[in-house]
């Protein structure tokens, strides 16, 4: 049995994998070291009261015959949670039935690339959160690793960077028939795109017939109210535009697994087709819905008191990340010509070290500071330099790094 060809162009191990296999073998060489992660995005603040004894109270129902629920009717979700997401979430700016319920915003990313199949080429930001890339890659949607290890060859590549306040500066690369892959508040780099940016991304995709799959997944952390929260604020975003989203990162299910996806009953193929209907015939043989219990901890969240939690827990978080972003412009940082970005619309802090190799600033960090980071040019090719901080932790081990960060030698 042969190996899936398109896997098999895969340049390396999968990102985080990597870091924790650093983190290990540090670990394993300095057992006394108590390293502190600021990297990988996971969620740690326990789940709020409400939405924890919403699914407790649930998964007891589930031991008597008048609680106990099998298989959905189909694999969008719970009628009333999909109602929930449109009125709560969207204001009524797409209906319940344009919402479908998955396990994760990541699991909807790999099964959207199934949709338009191999023939379509991938549009990204760089840098750009891993699965856009590996998973076009492994649909065969891009042609294979560059030698210089700068990217995939079928993949287009608009960077991100600070010169360019972290939007692309020339939205006319886009090709005809393109998927683009858009995320705002952007992981990793924190920027959150304006209603304009948006309006102009919307216009080229819908001038080149493409569609933009944008990943709304942080959009929980936004606090400024000009500030778009979802594509579909933008007019034309609902010919053109799918979006994703996730409970994980606002009410800590990431072990739980719950998410969305958007599909507005206006999106067609270039033959007039529906690409929901396509969407609802995929989902349906190959998902069979995602955890009744989550399902009703996700309801659970849009009740009046579960947006209370809510905003607490995005809170909580992204107080860690304004510490973190003071600790990195102290002047050890600053004079050393350390450049700071994101962390106040978004959980992540995007940090800039001039003439350095990100992952030798990563191994730096964990050597000296005990602290673990992202390594940006594991995000693509404009992520070279920088790093990436997560601001997913406890704020009193927050609080202990940036003390470390504060003494390191840049």
């Amino acid at each position: 049995m042969k190996q899936n060809e398109h896997i098999a162009k895969l340049s390396s191990g999968y990102l985080f994998p990597e870091i924790a296999k650093r983190r290990r073998a540090f670990a394993s060489a300095h057992p006394d070291a108590r390293i502190i992660s600021l990297g990988i995005g996971n969620t740690t603040e326990p789940l709020t009261p409400h939405i924890c004894t919403a699914m407790a109270q649930y998964a007891q129902a589930l031991g008597t015959k008048s609680g106990y629920s099998g298989y959905g009717d189909d694999s969008a979700g719970v009628m009333e949670l999909r109602d929930k997401i449109a009125q709560v979430l969207y204001n009524g700016a797409v209906s319940a039935g344009e919402v479908y319920i998955s396990d994760g915003a990541k699991c909807d990313v790999g099964r959207i690339q199934q949709l338009f199949g191999s023939g379509v080429t991938a549009v990204v930001q760089d840098p750009a959160y891993p699965v856009y890339v590996d998973g076009s890659v492994m649909t065969g949607a891009a042609g294979g690793a560059r030698v210089d290890g700068s990217g995939y060859e079928g993949v287009v590549y608009m960077p991100c960077t600070a010169e360019n306040q972290f939007f692309p500066s020339d939205l006319s690369v886009i090709p005809e028939n393109a998927l683009i892959y858009f995320c705002s508040p952007n992981n990793p780099t924190g920027a959150v795109a304006s209603k304009a940016q948006l309006a102009a991304l919307v216009a080229a995709a819908r001038a080149k017939k493409s569609v933009i799959i944008f990943d709304a997944a942080y959009a929980a952390y936004i606090r400024d109210p000009s500030l778009p929260r979802s594509i579909f604020e933008i007019d034309g975003a609902r010919e053109c535009a799918i979006e994703i989203n996730s409970f994980s990162k606002p009410i800590g299910f990431t072990g739980v697994r719950l998410g969305w996806t958007v599909v507005p009953k206006e999106l067609t193929y270039e033959d007039g087709s529906s690409v929901a209907r396509s969407w609802e015939r995929l989902t349906n043989t190959i998902f069979n819905g995602a955890s009744n219990i989550a399902q009703q901890g996700g309801l659970a969240s849009l009740s009046a008191e579960g947006q209370k939690e809510t905003r607490a827990l995005t809170d909580y978080y992204l107080a860690n990340a304004r510490r973190i972003r003071e600790a990195l412009s102290q002047s050890n940082f600053s004079a050393a010509g350390v450049e700071v970005y994101g962390g106040d619309n978004a959980p992540y802090v995007w940090v800039r070290f001039p003439g350095r190799k990100s992952w030798d600033i990563f191994d730096r960090l964990l050597c000296e500071c005990h602290v673990v980071c992202t390594p940006g040019a594991g995000f693509g090719p404009a992520g070279e330099s920088y790093i990436r901080f997560s601001a997913f932790g406890h704020q009193e081990d927050v609080a202990e790094a940036c003390g470390r960060l504060a003494r390191f030698s840049v």
